[in-house]
């Protein structure tokens, strides 16, 4: 698994800009093969088996995963959420982790994003209420997490936190490039 990320975008298509960079680096596919998406929006590769992707924006940044296997990934903006969107979202187990921390919101941001590339992962989309949606929960930034056969690993930088996760472990950084 490969891990491309863009900041600095302007637009959400500048998104798709980075999947076609990111499978002609890593793949030498171009141009970008013609994209279908699964019954709950997930996007792949039209007749192309074997090559995985996803892909994430928030604001102006956005992630690119990519693997022979099924993948997921996901960033989000810090922000000052709704004040009861914690409780609407997470397990009292989840909460409590999310309330531990100095900066609640950096921790309901990354909790969000591993919740996001899970479902990603599966194609399943938000089918099911997010609170009954079950991640590990990382001890610090940049965590390789397992659970039931899943590789995940987090990411942050200033303003953002991200997540991705696949039958693969996630590399440890992301392979930022210019758009």
């Amino acid at each position: 698994m490969v891990i491309y990320g863009a900041e600095g975008l302007t637009q959400r298509q500048q998104a798709r800009l980075l999947l076609a960079r990111a499978a002609k680096g890593q793949w030498g596919l171009s141009p970008l093969p013609a994209l279908e998406q699964g019954p709950h929006g997930k996007p792949f590769f039209s007749g192309l088996d074997g090559f995985e992707f996803n892909l994430t924006h928030s604001g102006s940044l956005a992630l690119c995963a990519l693997s022979r296997e099924p993948v997921g990934v996901d960033i989000q903006l810090v922000k000052s959420w709704r004040s009861g969107l914690p409780r609407r979202v997470c397990s009292d187990h989840e909460l409590d982790w999310v309330e531990q921390g100095t900066d609640r919101w950096e921790r309901f941001s990354q909790l969000w994003a591993l919740k996001e590339c899970l479902v990603k992962l599966h194609g399943t989309g938000l089918t099911r209420p997010i609170s009954g949606i079950r991640v590990p929960l990382p001890e610090t930034d940049g965590s390789l997490l397992e659970q039931d056969g899943i590789w995940f690993r987090t990411y942050c930088g200033e303003g953002w936190r991200g997540a991705a996760c696949g039958l693969e472990k996630p590399p440890e950084s992301i392979r930022w490039i210019i758009l």
